[in-house]
C-alpha cells in the first residue's frame, strides 16, 4: 500500500462511525482563506477571494446548508509572508473556529500545513503547486495541477514544437525551486538539454542580468516560470532583450497582460482548463455572476477558489447526513475519501486522486491581443 493509502486508511480507521443525535449545527459555517490581499502580488488576493465569495453568495442564497449560512474569513499572507500565514492560520482556527481552509501560494501552503495537520483541519489549495504539498498531511488537498504536472506538460508542447534545448527562469522561492526541479525532470526525461536555469528575488524590477545569461545559453525555448506580475516583466525584458524564442508559461493573468504589453503575443501557457462554454452551463454561469460582481472574466485560480468552496459545502452536507458529530476536519475528510468525486465548474466532475489532488485537464493556451486563446489538451505524464 503507498503511503497517501495508508494515511487515508489510518484517517478512516480514526474517525467513529457516524450515528447517535445529531450534533448542533453552528450558527454559521466559517470558512477560512489565506490569500494575498496586500504585498507585492494582491490581484493574487483579489481574484481568489472573489471566486470564493461568490461560491459562498451564491450558496447563501439558495438557502445556505439546510438553513445555515456560509461565512468566508479572510486572512492576509502579505503576499507569501509565512509569519503572516501561520498568524492568520491560527486565528482562522481558535477564534473562530474554522474547520476548513483554503490556503494559496507554496509558501504559503507548507509554513500552514503541520498547523492543520495538528489541528485536524481540512486544508484544500487551489493556488500553490509544490510537490511538498503532496501525500504529507491526510487533510490536505489539491484543487490545482502541481508544478509536475504543468511541467510535464509544457515539456511535451516544447519538444512538439522542435524545441531541443530549453532555458528556464523563476522567482527565488520554493515555489521557483520545486518548477525548475519538475521540468528539469521531465525534459531531460525525454533525452533532452536543459542549458540554463535562472531565478531572482521576488521584488525584483530589473532582471537583466538574468535574460543575459539564458540569451548566452542559445536555447530552442523558454520556460517562463515567475508568478504575476514578473510573468509578464520577464516576456517584456526577454523580447526587448532580442529574445524571439518560444516562450512557455505556468500561469499568466490579466496584470501581466498590462506589464508585457504588446510582447505577451504568442505567448503560450500551459495550465488548468478553465473556459465559459454553451457545453458547460455552470461554467457560463460562473463567469457572467463574477464578471457583473467584479468587473472582469474569472480566471482559473478565481475558478479553483470558486470550486473549492462548493466542495467544502457539499462535504459539510454529506458529512451532516450521516449524523453525529459531523462538522469537523476529521468528518470533512471522511466524508471526501467516502466519496471523492465532485461537480465541477471546470465541466463535468473532478475526482481526487489516492495522493489527495484533483485530477483536471491540462491545456494548452495561446495569448492573442493579450487574451488567451484556447490551442489543444496537452498530455502531462
Amino acid at each position: 500500500m503507498s503511503k497517501n493509502s495508508v494515511f487515508a486508511a489510518l484517517l478512516l480507521g480514526s474517525v467513529f462511525a457516524a450515528g447517535g443525535a445529531m450534533a448542533a449545527d453552528p450558527e454559521v459555517y466559517k470558512i477560512g482563506g489565506i490569500f494575498a490581499m496586500t504585498g507585492a502580488s494582491p490581484h493574487y488576493g483579489k481574484v481568489m477571494s472573489g471566486g470564493a465569495q461568490l461560491a459562498v453568495d451564491e450558496i447563501n442564497a439558495k438557502g445556505g446548508i439546510d438553513g445555515t449560512k456560509l461565512q468566508l474569513v479572510v486572512e492576509d499572507h502579505k503576499s507569501g509572508s509565512a509569519q503572516a500565514a501561520v498568524a492568520g492560520m491560527n486565528r482562522l482556527i481558535d477564534v473562530e473556529g474554522v474547520k476548513a481552509v483554503l490556503p494559496s501560494f507554496s509558501t504559503v501552503t507548507l509554513a500552514t500545513m503541520p498547523i492543520g495537520d495538528q489541528k485536524k483541519i481540512l486544508m484544500l489549495n487551489g493556488g500553490g503547486v509544490s510537490a511538498q504539498t503532496v501525500g504529507t498531511s491526510p487533510y490536505m488537498f489539491n484543487i490545482r495541477s502541481m508544478a509536475s504536472d504543468l511541467a510535464g506538460g509544457i515539456a511535451h508542447r516544447a519538444a512538439d514544437q522542435g524545441a531541443k534545448k530549453l532555458a528556464q527562469i523563476a522567482i527565488k522561492s520554493e515555489f521557483g525551486d520545486a518548477t525548475i526541479a519538475a521540468t528539469t525532470k521531465a525534459w531531460e526525461g525525454m533525452g533532452l538539454k536543459m542549458v540554463a536555469a535562472e531565478q531572482f528575488q521576488a521584488d525584483a524590477a530589473n532582471i537583466d542580468t538574468q535574460v543575459a545569461k539564458l540569451r548566452a545559453s542559445q536555447p530552442d525555448a523558454i520556460a517562463n516560470w515567475p508568478t504575476t506580475p514578473q510573468a509578464g516583466l520577464a516576456v517584456k525584458r526577454l523580447r526587448e532583450l532580442g529574445m524571439k524564442q518560444p516562450v512557455y508559461c505556468m500561469e499568466w493573468t490579466a496584470e501581466d497582460s498590462k506589464v508585457a504589453g504588446k510582447h505577451a503575443e504568442g505567448v503560450e501557457v500551459v495550465t488548468d482548463y478553465f473556459a465559459a462554454t454553451d457545453e458547460n452551463p455552470w461554467s457560463k454561469r460562473f463567469a457572467e455572476a463574477y464578471k457583473a460582481k467584479f468587473g472582469d472574466m474569472p480566471d482559473f485560480y478565481a475558478a479553483n477558489y470558486y470550486e473549492g468552496v462548493y466542495v467544502i459545502a457539499e462535504l459539510i452536507r454529506r458529512s451532516k447526513a450521516k449524523g453525529g458529530d459531523y462538522y469537523t476536519g476529521e468528518r470533512l475528510v471522511q466524508a471526501l475519501w467516502e466519496n471523492p468525486t465532485f461537480d465541477s465548474v471546470y465541466g463535468k466532475t473532478l475526482t481526487f486522486r489516492k495522493n489527495g489532488v484533483a485530477q483536471k485537464p491540462v491545456a494548452v493556451f495561446r495569448l492573442e491581443n493579450g487574451e488567451p486563446k484556447f490551442v489543444k489538451f496537452t498530455s502531462a505524464e
